[in-house]
This record gives structure tokens, C-alpha cells and sequence, in this order.
């Protein structure tokens, strides 16, 4: 009887084994394409259009599991990067002029070479000689209000290491201070001229251009989003608004996830048109009723901007409407393969121009006399969208606000309810305080929330006597 039952555990503890090494093959095999196509995308920016060393890229941006599994190489010939996972899933990016990087995928490369792409050329090649915030030529004096020591220490927080096995990797700040520049500190291997990828904080950039567009008459944010795969529907999906892409209220059953593969990271990493995938995507709540921020609405609304504008005039959009306007000369939006900008995720700039569009929201959407954003567009994207509970979103922008029935239940409790900020999810941010009349943005390569953000902003509020 004993010899049966152990032969019984033996042969249940082997299909254990057995249900477990192909739930972990299942689950990396959906992962590989994942792991590959983050690996030669982030890769491929870094070193071609940031001009990072390889090393430092493989030892940060790919030094945790599992994207250390991935084989990265690079092509300095046609600036390309493979990346394949044990032999498998290989996937190619590649870099363009003005364009950054692309993952080539779902589509030959062939054709992917073939687009055009009509880009203007920057107006101005030497900012050093105009006078800030327009170019990077800086006053000699401080305004008043301001105990410089304190501020010095405050920033100095933001890059003290006090974790190994917890790095924050903080590579840039700046602070703005009633429109001026009044502190700055970078990482060794980082300067003023360095690109920093946004994550996502490029939707808080889409957010503004999609102001641009209703400014133009281009776009109704209250109709029906004339998107194609939802125009002959009857599921609900017909009934989604320009203005529920912004706010992050469409309803779509979809899985803000980066862990796994998940709608988020098959969009990014998988598909050649993210908008077009998004798009098909099911309701799982009626339009408007849930709060739900993901990033396959801001793709869809860039897909949207495209095919209102044509391509002859959407890929200058952004930078004939907003960021030569305001000095955002160094910013790269990077298209998927099928030439849409991916709204959601991918952008490059340095961190000054990082603060110039963050001045731009302060001085409610004017520069140099412009009214660039429509003159209620601030007010709205700084409305708590009802239904985000901690009322911590408005129109692409995340907010400070807290709860409308209790205030103090906000994500940063300690910080003014004014505050807005665009975040990314490597601990990327660009913070206004309008009470403060402060602009500061962090830039860096952070996993998770490990950064003290309330501590550092705290600091830095300090130093500033207003």
C-alpha cells in the first residue's frame, strides 16, 4: 500500500513539475518578442540618437532580468540593432535622421525604408546667442526670493545613491523659477545637450497637440473620435470621444502591464501600426464611466491626428506647431512601422526643453505673446476628469488634485493640489507648480517608484521664497 501511494506522489509531483516548466515556456515564448523588440528599440535609441555608450545601455537600461537574456548587435553601418532571446524572436530597429528609432517589425524592411517623411528644418542652429527661455543664453543674475545653498542641496538629493541594489540613476534636473533658469546638475556621462527619453511623458506632449488641433478647428474634443474601426460600430466603442482618449476614459479592455506580455507591451513591441491594434481592442466599460490610463488611447490619438492631417503635413505637426515655437529644438518624436508617432511612449529631448514645455503649461499655454494652446486648454487639462478618484488626471496630464470629497486623500499629500506633472515610468518628470511659480523636471532611469519625489520637490520648494 505504501509503495502505491509513493509511486502516486511521485507521478503527481512529476505533472507538477511538468505543468510548471510549460507555464514557463508559455510564459517566456509570449515574452521573447517582448524581450527582443524593448531590447533593439531602447538600444537603438540610446546609441544612435542619444549617442550613449553601448555598455552603459546594456548595464542600466538592460541590466535587470529578464532583458539581460537578450543578444544585442549592432550595425553602425545602416545604424541598426538586432536583438534576439536564445536564438529566438530576433528583432531589428532602426535609426533615421530627425526620426530617432523604429522597430521594424510586422512589415519588411524594404518597405519600411521606403517611406518619406516631410520634416522642416530647425530655424536656428546656434542657441547659445538667444536669450532664455527661447535659446539657452542665461541672464547673469538670480531673481530674488531665492536661498541658492538650499536649492544646491535640494538637487544635489535627487542623484545621492543610497541603494545599491535600488539605483535611481538620476541623469538630469532643472529647475525653472518664474520663467528662469535657476538650477541644473547632471550625471557624469550626461550634459545640457543630452537626449533623455520621456517614456510617458510624451501623452502630456499629445495632450498639447491635440489643443493645437482643436485651436485649428480640426478636432471637436466632445463628438465621436472618427476612427475607422469604430465608426461602423454597435458595440459602443462608436460612441468614444476625443475628449475620453484624453482623460483615459474610453472603456477599452485593455492591460496597462509591463511585466508580461500583456495589450501595452504587444502594442510597443509587436505590432507596426500601435494606433491601428488599439483600436480594435473591446469595450469592457461604457465610454466615460471609468478611469482606466493606458497607453493604447494616446496612440490611437495620434493615429487620429494623422489621418485628419495627411502624412504631407502630420510629421511636421509637432515641431512647425509647438516645438520650434518654443525652443524645443533638440525633441524627437519616433514613429512605429507604420510612420505613426507613438504618442504613448516614445519621445527624446534634452532637459531644458523638457522645462520649456513645462513653462509653457505655467504660462497657460502662451509664449512670446502666442496663444499656442486654446486660452481655456490649461484650465480643462488641469480639470480632474470625474471619475479618476484621486483626481489625479486630466486632459493627457496627471494632477495633484485629490479626491473631490477629501483632499488630502492625493497622490503626493504633501505637495500643493496644484501641482501637475507629466510622468514617465522609469521616474521621468516634469512638474509645474503654478502656486510656487515652479517648473522642475527629473530625468533618470529609475525601476519603479524609488525616487523620493515628494522629499526632493519639498526641498526645492523650500529654497524658494516667493
Amino acid at each position: 500500500m505504501r509503495i502505491n501511494n509513493r509511486i502516486q506522489l511521485k507521478r503527481i509531483t512529476l505533472l507538477v513539475l511538468l505543468l510548471l516548466i510549460g507555464y514557463l515556456i508559455y510564459f517566456l515564448w509570449g515574452a521573447f518578442p517582448v524581450i527582443s523588440g524593448y531590447s533593439a528599440k531602447m538600444t537603438c535609441s540610446c546609441v544612435f540618437a542619444a549617442g550613449r555608450d553601448l555598455n552603459s545601455v546594456k548595464a542600466e537600461e538592460l541590466g535587470r532580468f529578464p532583458l539581460n537574456l537578450a543578444k544585442i548587435s549592432v550595425n553602425k553601418e545602416d545604424s541598426s540593432v538586432n536583438a534576439s532571446v536564445l536564438g529566438f524572436a530576433v528583432q531589428k530597429a532602426a535609426y533615421r535622421q530627425g526620426l530617432g528609432c523604429t522597430l521594424i517589425t510586422g512589415i519588411s524592411e524594404k518597405e519600411w525604408r521606403s517611406k518619406t517623411f516631410h520634416l522642416p528644418p530647425s530655424p536656428i542652429t546656434n542657441n547659445d546667442s538667444i536669450p532664455w527661455p527661447l535659446g539657452d543664453l542665461l541672464p547673469d543674475s538670480f531673481p530674488r526670493g531665492i536661498d541658492t545653498a538650499n536649492l544646491g542641496n535640494a538637487i544635489r538629493f535627487a542623484f545621492e545613491e543610497n541603494d545599491a541594489d535600488k539605483p535611481i540613476r538620476t541623469r538630469a534636473v532643472v529647475v525653472l523659477y518664474d520663467g528662469q533658469l535657476v538650477g541644473e546638475q547632471y550625471s557624469p556621462g550626461f550634459d545640457r545637450n543630452s537626449l533623455l527619453y520621456s517614456w510617458s511623458m510624451a501623452k502630456s506632449i499629445w495632450g498639447a497637440l491635440t489643443g493645437i488641433m482643436v485651436r485649428d478647428g480640426r478636432l471637436d474634443i466632445s463628438m465621436p473620435a472618427a476612427v475607422p474601426e469604430w465608426r461602423s460600430a454597435s458595440d459602443g466603442r462608436e460612441k468614444i470621444t476625443v475628449e475620453n482618449l484624453l482623460t483615459h476614459t474610453t472603456g477599452l479592455n485593455v492591460e496597462e502591464d509591463y511585466t508580461k506580455a500583456t495589450t501595452v507591451t504587444n502594442m510597443l513591441y509587436r505590432e507596426p501600426d500601435m494606433g491601428a491594434y488599439a483600436a480594435t481592442q473591446p469595450l469592457k466599460y461604457p465610454p466615460g464611466s471609468v478611469f482606466y490610463y493606458c497607453s493604447a488611447n494616446s496612440n490611437i490619438l495620434s493615429r487620429l491626428i494623422r489621418q485628419n492631417l495627411g502624412d504631407n503635413v502630420y510629421h511636421a505637426f509637432p515641431a512647425t506647431k509647438l516645438f520650434h515655437k518654443v525652443g524645443m529644438f533638440s525633441a524627437i518624436l519616433e514613429p512605429d512601422a507604420s510612420g505613426t508617432y507613438v504618442a504613448s511612449s516614445y519621445m527624446l529631448a534634452t532637459a531644458r526643453d523638457y522645462a520649456r514645455f513645462g513653462l509653457l503649461y505655467l504660462n497657460n499655454g502662451k509664449w512670446n505673446g502666442e496663444q499656442l494652446l486654446p486660452e481655456n486648454w490649461i484650465k480643462k487639462s488641469l480639470t480632474p476628469t470625474p471619475v479618476a478618484q484621486l483626481g489625479e488626471y486630466g486632459y493627457h496630464m496627471r494632477l495633484n488634485a485629490g479626491n473631490p470629497k477629501d483632499t488630502s486623500k492625493r497622490m503626493f499629500p504633501s505637495l500643493p493640489p496644484d501641482m501637475f506633472y507629466a510622468y514617465g515610468y522609469e521616474g521621468e518628470y516634469i512638474i509645474g507648480i503654478p502656486s510656487k511659480k515652479l517648473v522642475i523636471v527629473r530625468l533618470g532611469q529609475t525601476a519603479g517608484y524609488n525616487f523620493d519625489l515628494q522629499k526632493f520637490v519639498k526641498g526645492i520648494m523650500a529654497s524658494i521664497h516667493n
